[in-house]
């Protein structure tokens, strides 16, 4: 038998959903006081620790916390909010216990995965939604406003699609689709981006520390931000510095010096100054035999060929 989706209905306004949160944590609890603010009252949280029972307090006030497997029990949609790796297995287990009503809408927020995580009570009847908001928590009401106009990355299956689209723009976001197949992807670029970041700025500090350099975040914050609004405006072509110019000489010197107090960043100045030389290569920016020579300095030729 088919399941029915029903939407319960008020006579005041568009439909509203029971919501029920699995896992209170910094973004569980952050986007159940979105959907609450929307007018989708929350039914009922589960809390493990005591810091999830404050937060919950505080972001979702008057809400029943209970068990994990009762959350589902009279919600229209529940949000599970925990851990990519354990979201499957959580879904999985509450489905083969019964805790999985035809009908419900099943969604989670982890970036890494799409629908296939929730494949367990998608076979139990339920519509699986995957959303994802491209923003860090700090799980206090300062989330709320950061929320309006964020990205959130959408997967659903394609007569649903708007529902989800839908609940992002009731929590104030801006609903980015991405397919199934891609989510993986997605989440890994996101990670090159924000995660190697912070990695790269905190290795440029530390080495403007050992070059003497008494406020470091005060020298390159001009730098940093300029070079960060440039490459999102227009990507490879605004590559500058010795790399950019095919400048060996300069590459090989800045090299020797960042060996001399750091082997680890030596390998991580030698890896991205190669990437970098081929970016631009592709923009246009260097010719193939300016960059032998680049290569040559870092390392590189004879391990890859030059494009």
């Amino acid at each position: 038998m088919a399941a029915v989706y029903a939407l319960p209905v008020t006579t005041l306004g568009p439909p509203r959903l029971r919501v029920g949160i699995i896992g209170t944590g910094r973004v569980g609890a952050v986007l159940g006081a979105a959907l609450s603010r929307a007018g989708h009252p929350v039914v009922a949280a589960s809390a493990v620790s005591d810091l999830s029972r404050l937060r919950a307090e505080a972001l979702l006030p008057g809400t029943p916390i209970v068990a994990v497997d009762q959350v589902s029990e009279h919600a229209d949609l529940v949000l599970v909010a925990v851990p990519d790796d354990v979201l499957a297995d959580l879904v999985s287990g509450l489905a083969a216990s019964g805790g999985v009503r035809a009908g419900q809408f099943w969604m989670h927020p982890c970036a890494g995965v799409g629908t296939a995580a929730l494949a367990s009570v998608e076979e139990q009847g339920a519509v699986p939604l995957a959303i994802h908001p491209v923003m860090t928590f700090t799980g206090t009401t300062v989330d709320l406003a950061r929320l309006e106009d964020c990205p959130f990355a959408v997967t659903a299956p394609d007569r649903f699609r708007a529902v989800a689209e839908a609940l992002v723009v009731e929590m104030g976001g801006d609903p980015v689709w991405v397919p199934e197949e891609s989510r993986a992807l997605y989440h890994a670029a996101l990670s090159y981006g924000g995660n190697y970041l912070v990695t790269l700025v905190a290795g440029t500090l530390q080495l403007l520390e050992q070059a003497g350099i008494a406020t470091p975040a005060r020298l390159v914050a001009p730098l940093l931000s300029a070079s960060l609004d440039n490459a999102l405006r227009s990507g490879d072509q605004v590559l500058t510095g010795p790399i950019a110019r095919g400048d060996s000489q300069s590459v090989a010197r800045q090299l020797s010096a960042v060996r001399a107090v750091s082997e680890q960043a030596a390998w991580g100045f030698r890896t991205l100054g190669a990437i970098t030389a081929d970016r631009a290569i592709a923009a246009g920016l260097l010719s193939s035999e300016q960059a032998e020579g680049l290569l040559a300095v870092l390392g590189t030729i004879g391990e890859r060929d030059v494009r």
